[in-house]
């Protein structure tokens, strides 16, 4: 990954030059909010992240009337939003309202915003904020909207943000998670998601600025809970698309589930979020989304490396093997089994489903032989009363 940082507007000085933007919170008293305390209208903001998420998310809040400055880091797809209105790279095919203005240089797409929305891969995070922290404002929601734990740090997204940002920018941040295909979204199919924060009245503000008819958007206080069942669910949509790929049935993806949420529930809590959240949008939701349908790529990997639709000596040669070496490059649950797997270990957690997913992922193991090994495991009782609240025991 590597940023590209676009060229500052130069501003004539002079009494007879244009003033420059302002670079700090708004002067003066702060808007009146309406009934019921409701937060006054948002009228622009910025995405920040040009895939095929960041896109859909725009094109949303567009279609609500809003201005969106959205940045992305190649110029193609900068021009291609600009010009035909569609991002021909990550979003092809779905038409992009004309409020959308895209942008290489961060600056110009913070510029004026209400809101940010942080969207870029969980991995490249770290290195973005060192490259733009100094363009963020601090005084706006930051929403994060990225999945995944990073490898090296075992963070979350969001925990990344705590870290990398002065304190000033804290009471601002919040997350959005839950069951959310970005091409769904894109087309304005009905939606519904979490948005959490530490801060409530935070939480509303987005709220507020995201929700349609279509595009429902509920409110927490957990955010290493949302963050954890978002990150956790792509490894077990892995472990699902195998399933399903070697004929084992709906019984077996409806197992797969039901104990993988177990596994995210003994993880939440350990890691200090609620067992709650695993029953949410965030939790239950986005893992049956993920662990069920195509359009999932962490589902579609698993699905094509048990069902050997593509054989090893072909993977370089036909473009289903193009398609599949793209799609295990991309997928978030193939690198967060790893981060998975350590952050287990290191809390003592024990995740039976995920650790086979890393085993046959990052060891090498036999993906027929994880599967058949997790049946293996011994009989014992569902249920056991863990920190109080009552979850569900290893398989």
């Amino acid at each position: 990954f590597t940023a590209q940082r676009g060229l500052a507007m130069s501003i004539p000085s002079g009494p007879s030059g244009p003033k420059p933007p302002p670079m700090g919170p708004p002067q003066g008293p702060s808007p009146k909010r309406g009934p019921a305390h409701q937060p006054s209208p948002v009228r622009k903001v910025a995405v920040l992240g040009g895939g095929a998420f960041g896109t859909a998310m725009a094109n949303h809040l567009a279609n609500k009337g809003i201005t969106v400055q959205l940045w992305a880091r190649e110029e193609e797809v900068v021009q291609s939003i600009n010009e035909k209105h569609e991002n021909s790279i990550y979003l092809a095919g779905i038409p992009l309202s004309q409020k959308i203005i895209a942008s290489s240089n961060v600056a110009d797409a913070v510029n004026g915003a209400e809101q940010v929305y942080l969207i870029i891969p969980t991995p490249f995070i770290e290195k973005w904020l060192v490259e733009y922290q100094s363009h963020l404002p601090w005084w706006v929601p930051l929403v994060c909207c990225s999945k995944g734990i990073e490898k090296e740090s075992l963070r979350t997204p969001y925990e990344i943000l705590v870290d990398e940002l002065p304190g000033k920018y804290h009471a601002k941040l919040a997350v959005v998670s839950g069951p959310s295909f970005a091409k769904e979204i894109g087309v304005g199919l009905p939606t519904s998601v979490t948005c959490a924060a530490h801060d409530s009245e935070v939480a509303k503000q987005v709220q507020v600025t995201l929700a349609t008819r279509n595009f429902r958007v509920y409110t927490a206080t957990d955010v290493i809970g949302a963050e954890l069942c978002g990150a956790l669910k792509n490894v077990l949509a892995i472990a699902c698309g195998a399933s399903d790929g070697f004929g084992f049935g709906a019984n077996a993806r409806a197992a797969l589930i039901t104990r993988g949420l177990a596994e995210m529930t003994r993880l939440v809590v350990k890691k200090g979020g609620k067992a709650s959240t695993i029953t949410g949008l965030a939790g239950v939701g986005d893992l049956v989304l993920t662990c069920s349908s195509n359009l999932s790529r962490n589902y579609s990997v698993g699905h094509a490396m048990a069902s050997n639709a593509v054989p090893e000596h072909k993977r370089s040669q036909d473009e289903s093997a193009k398609n599949f070496n793209k799609d295990l490059a991309v997928a978030e649950g193939v690198k967060t089994s790893l981060a998975v797997h350590l952050l287990a270990e290191k809390l003592g957690v024990e995740m039976p489903i995920c650790a086979s997913v890393y085993e046959v992922i990052h060891k090498g193991i036999d993906i027929k032989t994880a599967l058949k090994k997790l049946q293996d495991r011994p009989l014992r009782d569902e249920h056991d009363e863990y920190q109080g609240t009552w979850v569900w025991s290893a398989l």
